[in-house]
């Protein structure tokens, strides 16, 4: 069976037959009128040669263009975005199918850009992020993985992909219920882990994406706070009664220098005696009670009375003189070692706030 002519050979015979009728009648006339026959053959092989040029010329036109709309969409395909069709001319037919073509290029090229920053940014945020992450095919073989994962396995990337999950120690993860905290050990660290999984498609193939997130480093950060913020308060509560304890002690201890106390001083020396007892007391329930749970122990109630009370935390404060405002005799009933701690402070805090 004989192959069919292709386009480019149609079109030039195309051509040749529809100049034919116009050959013919010109080479007719020419034999059969009244020229010498060096004319004729002139003429003739001139009108000859005119319709082979035109019609080689009109399959250029026509084919050429086709070429050039196949080159483009070839380097299209193979994602080469640089090739432009010349001739582009919104009033023609071939320069508008030509401007189409290119517009076509631009809006593909923009796209592949668009694409390739959002890959190259999903890369940079997955190596940032102190998250293990890695993605597997059907068949369990890893096909993506960040730095944090490839740390993790203790391997570079390049040494983990293409692996089953089996053979990774991955597998496990890959099974059962998510999100869980499991305790797991691997080649870079050990230690518990939430495991989150999510599925996706790439390439219309299903994929399984596992997130691997070490939750003990984040419990140690939390406790390392804890402690800090219990270090600072115990601290600011003990600074806080030590202060007044030792300008107390140094008061007795002058008054014992200057010899043999007197009635009044013997009245000083035992309330001074009296409250470095009671605070001493005071600091040692509330350093029992931090140390059980880290919080106040429970009240001790007791009554109160209000106005010896506040006398009483007044008079430790010896760095400024306080002054109390009189006011109504009341008697609560509430944990005095407490209470006392608790206006210590507001005083102290009081009194640093004037020497700033």
């Amino acid at each position: 069976m004989a192959s069919r002519p292709r386009h480019e050979q149609r079109v030039f015979w195309l051509t040749l037959l529809g100049g034919f009728p116009a050959v013919a009648l010109a080479i007719v006339l020419l034999w059969f009128g009244d020229f010498a026959p060096r004319v004729q053959w002139t003429l003739g092989g001139f009108v000859a040669l005119a319709w082979l040029i035109s019609a080689l010329v009109v399959r250029e036109r026509v084919v050429r263009p086709l070429q050039t709309v196949s080159n483009v969409l070839a380097a299209l395909r193979e994602r080469d975005y640089t090739l432009r069709a010349r001739g582009s001319n919104p009033e023609d037919a071939l320069g508008l199918l030509l401007l189409e073509l290119n517009s076509l290029g631009d809006d593909m090229r923009a796209q592949r850009l668009g694409a390739l920053e959002a890959t190259a940014l999903l890369r940079r945020v997955m190596d940032e992020i102190d998250v293990a992450i890695f993605a597997f095919d059907a068949s369990q073989a890893l096909r993506l993985v960040n730095r944090s994962g490839a740390a993790l396995l203790g391997r570079p990337p390049e040494q983990l992909l293409d692996r089953s999950a089996a053979s990774l120690g991955l597998a496990a993860s890959l099974a059962g219920d998510a999100p869980r905290v499991d305790t797991l050990a691997f080649a870079g660290r050990s230690g518990r882990w939430e495991v989150r999984r999510a599925t996706f498609r790439q390439g219309g193939l299903p994929h399984e994406l596992l997130v691997l997130a070490d939750v003990s480093r984040a419990l140690s950060d939390e406790e390392r706070q804890a402690w800090q913020r219990l270090i600072r308060v115990l601290s600011h509560e003990l600074n806080n009664s030590l202060a007044p304890i030792k300008s107390i002690a140094e008061s007795l201890r002058q008054l014992v220098d200057h010899g043999q106390p007197r009635d009044e001083a013997l009245d000083d020396l035992r309330s001074g005696l009296g409250v470095i007892a009671t605070r001493s007391e005071s600091l040692s329930r509330l350093m029992a009670g931090y140390a059980r749970l880290a919080r106040l122990p429970p009240p001790r109630l007791e009554y109160v009375p209000v106005r010896e009370w506040v006398r009483r935390v007044v008079a430790l404060e010896t760095r400024r003189p306080v002054a109390v405002r009189g006011g109504p005799d009341v008697t609560i009933k509430a944990d005095g070692g407490q209470l006392d701690q608790l206006l210590i402070n507001l005083v102290r805090n009081a009194v640093d706030a004037t020497f700033e």
